[in-house]
């Protein structure tokens, strides 16, 4: 049974009677589908809140953090809206091969879903430390399409570390020898979007899990920063 299977609860970030956000951890889906997980965070959420909860987006297995669930299906179409429209900003974190510029903006059309054609997808990359030859990145996606900020790094040759499909091995077995880096080093680290029934502004932060702080921190990264609340709100 690997960590995943063993979690019996999810962070919970927020929480209303329309909408709930937890941090996914590393390894678990959002819901049965391409997998048969026993566990999966769409089940875990239900239990917690002791209600049926509706993944309003999806986080890829590898990925930890930020994931919304609606408590009803009107909110969740509401909400579901946000992210079609492009009206939802994300911030993930993440540990790249290689040293990108400062800031880049990536417009590489990618498909939206498995065997799917392409369609437009923007992400804006950038440099926030370095380590050796590799570097942490935050990555803010304008579109959402499917794996797209793991292809978008792959576009820029700049593959994740722990990506067993867009990486390369050599770089991850030595993270994971060196580090006990064992997870794909992407986080979905903030998710900002106006409440669905509300109207009001809603920022949730997903604090680092130790699967990748302890990493990070043994490469020279502070990771106390990364987590700095004050940041993210200040420029979301």
């Amino acid at each position: 049974m690997n960590e995943a299977e063993k979690s019996t609860a999810l962070p919970i970030l927020f929480r209303d009677d329309h909408l709930l956000v937890v941090s996914k951890p590393s390894g678990m889906i959002v819901h049965r589908g391409w997998a048969r997980d026993r566990v999966v965070a769409m089940t875990l959420a239900r239990d917690q809140v002791g209600r049926h909860v509706h993944p309003v987006h999806r986080l890829d297995r590898g990925t930890s953090g930020a994931l919304v669930f609606a408590l009803d299906r009107e909110t969740c179409g509401r909400a579901q809206q946000q992210f079609a429209e492009g009206r939802v900003r994300k911030r993930y974190l993440g540990l790249v091969r290689g040293i990108p510029p400062e800031e880049t903006l990536v417009d590489h059309p990618i498909p939206k879903s498995p065997g799917g054609p392409r369609v437009p997808a923007i992400t804006l990359i950038r440099r926030l430390a370095t380590f050796e030859r590799y570097a942490l990145v935050e990555a803010l996606p304008k579109t959402g399409r499917l794996h797209q900020i793991r292809r978008h790094l792959k576009h820029l040759s700049l593959p994740l570390i722990g990506d067993v499909k867009y990486g390369k091995g050599e770089h991850n077995r030595y993270f994971r020898r060196a580090f006990g880096l064992h997870r794909l080093a992407l986080h979905a680290v903030a998710i900002d979007l106006e409440h669905p029934v509300t109207g009001r502004r809603l920022v949730c932060r997903a604090k680092l899990p130790d699967d990748l702080a302890g990493p990070f921190a043994a490469m020279g990264f502070n990771t106390g920063q990364l987590d700095d609340g004050a940041r993210f709100e200040e420029e979301f």
